[in-house]
């Protein structure tokens, strides 16, 4: 299935960690891809005395894994060190930006020099999605397709936007670099407009870094912190936004905070629901919760027990009333069920959400049967 696996890999790399008043999680997924590409960062206390600054990352590789591999460990350095704006006056929004901006800039070029990239054996590049959590403001950093989200007092507050080819700015530099924008893509074959690496985009003569037909320079956008109504960030590839709109993405992590106060297992149900929604990319979330994100709550405990139960007497039911027809196979129960009014399915994730508790069930209830294939969930 050329770039695709005949199923997919369902098992995660998590991380989990606290400081500055912050919670975080992460999960990532190779999924149906047939190799993973994406990664990640997430430091919580900053060096060069920024101890109550914390950074949290997403690169979503492409072509390989190199790019965003490095940059998953290097990029914050960058940041920092390389301009004296930042170091100068970290209490400077204009500062700070001019240092993100900077440090982007120089990674990219600094990247350029590495063998294997300058003479074309490794042609990767990568996405960046991140966000620099200061005492006082949330830098959000986005250079590519991932997103960053907030949720503020039970809404989408704010969203970077992603870099698409056909974005009127974007196409205008592509076109001014003498590229062109083909279904989408720059020159008919990347996806995105703006990434760290790509080099064979970023070479026309005349044109400065951030003019090339794939710039590596991040919109940067700062948002003051409100404490008593910031809720939580999530940080995620595109193979997440593929299948999930903003808004839907955060009202269904809000559920989830408020039947687990694993953050984890929150992630992994983001990424498991994404793959059963029919996401075929590589899948990489970070959520990061402030204090006021949303608590577990017994109601909610109890409303999703309930809905637990109904969905298994629903299973029962199917796989009893299939009788002389023989049991179905478990894409039959997930189609049967689809149509259904089920109360209290998690907002934004639906009935593919609880795809675990129905596959827990008809295994139960069917333990001679033929491995499923390429719908199969993981079993953890």
């Amino acid at each position: 299935m050329g770039a695709f696996l005949d199923k997919p890999k369902t098992e995660k790399h998590n991380a989990h960690g606290a400081g500055n008043g912050l919670n975080f999680g992460l999960s990532s997924m190779q999924g149906w891809r047939v190799e993973m590409e994406d990664a990640h960062t997430a430091v919580v206390g900053l060096p060069h005395g920024l101890d109550d600054w914390s950074f949290f990352a997403v690169y979503d590789g492409h072509a390989g894994s190199r790019v965003a591999n490095y940059c998953s460990k290097h990029l914050l350095e960058h940041i920092i060190t390389s301009s004296e704006d930042f170091r100068s006056g970290p209490d400077s929004v204009e500062g700070v930006k001019i240092g993100i901006r900077s440090g982007f800039l120089k990674i990219d070029e600094y990247m350029r020099n590495f063998s294997d990239l300058r003479n074309g054996m490794d042609r990767s590049g990568s996405t960046a999605v991140g966000v620099l959590v200061s005492p006082e403001h949330l830098y959000f950093i986005n250079c590519g397709d991932s997103r960053a989200v907030l949720s503020r007092a039970g809404q989408v507050r704010f969203s970077t936007q992603d870099h698409k080819p056909c974005n009127p700015r974007e196409k205008e530099r592509i076109q001014n670099a003498g590229g062109s924008v083909m279904i989408q893509r720059v020159n008919g074959s990347l996806a995105v407009s703006r990434a760290l690496g790509d080099y064979d985009y970023k070479c026309v003569d005349g044109k400065g870094p951030t003019e090339q037909l794939v710039s590596p320079e991040p919109e940067v956008f700062e948002v003051p912190r409100v404490s008593d109504e910031d809720e939580f960030v999530v940080l995620a590839c595109d193979g997440i936004w593929d299948v999930m709109s903003n808004e839907e993405l955060c009202d269904f992590v809000r559920s989830r905070l408020e039947v687990w106060d694993d953050l984890e297992k929150v992630c992994n149900s983001v990424v498991d629901t994404c793959l059963h929604k029919g996401s075929r990319d590589n899948m990489s979330v970070v959520l990061v919760c402030f204090p006021n994100a949303p608590k577990v709550s017994e109601e909610a405990v109890k409303k999703e027990a309930e809905l637990d139960k109904f969905l298994e007497a629903r299973v029962e039911e199917l796989m009893e009333k299939s009788g002389e027809e023989g049991i179905p196979d478990l894409s039959h129960i997930m189609h049967n069920l689809h149509p259904e009014t089920i109360p209290n399915l998690p907002p934004g994730g639906g009935l593919p959400s609880k795809r675990s508790v129905i596959e827990a069930v008809y295994n139960r209830l069917n333990p001679h049967r033929e491995e499923d294939g390429p719908g199969r969930s993981s079993r953890r």
